[in-house]
């Protein structure tokens, strides 16, 4: 893959610009966390279903209650994975997310057995597949932000396990562009032709010794759990860039979605984070 000037200065303004409304989201307070990802959830959903119609055109049939009912049902699921930093009044956010994909599951249910009276098997296949891909990523992000047992290699930052784990991921696919870029020869995957072996191990490499070494010898932060984090991160990463190329190559398109110029939609900046978010989360959970 030949370096591009002019396509990594697109990419390098849009990621500044990224960069700067990902921090403020991440950094600011528990609500501007949540509304980030309440935002990437939707925006997720919203160019899943466009493949799932170019790869199943049964798909363009489902009703708009299926749709939009799929959706809610995930984002209950993330607010009811919140924590208790989530209050409002004498209300917890993760009880209004029960409530939320409760309402919006008996809505799918009617929809499908009582109004269509028929259930559709492989579109519901579908659908439940997105809910796994983006809504129990999402879900479990949530979780991350102020998680009391993070907090103690963390410094007690609530934010800082979320963003460890994203600067892992921005760091893994940052430096397997650039070193893909000028030194990959060896194509990595028939699914995604432009990804090299060089470029996927080198910003592995990078990812793993940024990560860990900036972590303990300028934060000073535990290393077993930069290493966890950022080793199954890197290879997690992976696995959800190829997943994504998958579907876009199934449904014959170049990006999920056109709002970040030269990054391409929310599947295309997150897909990454999206299998790694729910692998590390598991890793951490067995292993930490």
């Amino acid at each position: 893959m030949a370096f591009s000037f002019q396509s990594f200065k697109t990419r390098t303004l849009t990621a500044i610009v990224f960069v700067v409304i990902m921090l403020g989201g991440l950094l600011w307070n528990q609500w501007s966390f949540l509304l980030l990802f309440s935002i990437i959830h939707f925006g997720c959903w919203i160019e899943y279903q466009k493949l799932i119609k170019l790869i199943d055109a049964d798909y363009k049939e489902v009703s708009t209650v299926h749709q939009y009912a799929i959706m809610f049902i995930g984002w209950g699921f993330m607010l009811w994975m919140t924590n208790s930093n989530y209050q409002i009044g004498s209300w917890s956010l993760s009880d209004i997310g029960w409530l939320i994909l409760t309402i919006a599951l008996i809505a799918f249910v009617v929809n499908e057995y009582f109004i269509n009276k028929k259930i559709l098997y492989q579109l519901t296949a579908h659908s439940l597949f997105g809910f796994i891909y983006i809504s129990l990523s999402w879900g479990l992000m949530m979780q991350l932000w102020g998680n009391m047992d993070h907090k103690v290699f963390a410094g007690g930052q609530d934010w800082l396990m979320p963003v460890i784990l994203i600067t892992s991921i921005w760091i893994n696919d940052t430096m397997a562009y650039l070193v893909g870029s000028f030194i990959g020869k060896t194509p990595f995957s028939a699914i995604s032709p432009k990804k090299t072996w060089e470029g996927t191990i080198g910003g592995a490499i990078l990812a793993v010794l940024v990560i860990s070494v900036g972590g303990v010898y300028i934060f000073h932060f535990q290393a077993k759990p930069l290493l966890l984090i950022s080793i199954t991160a890197a290879i997690a990463g992976t696995t959800g860039d190829l997943l994504e190329s998958k579907l876009k190559r199934m449904a014959g398109v170049k990006d999920s979605g056109q709002i970040m110029p030269g990054h391409g939609g929310f599947l295309d900046r997150f897909d990454s984070l999206l299998v790694a978010t729910t692998i590390v989360s598991i890793v951490f959970y067995f292993f930490w």
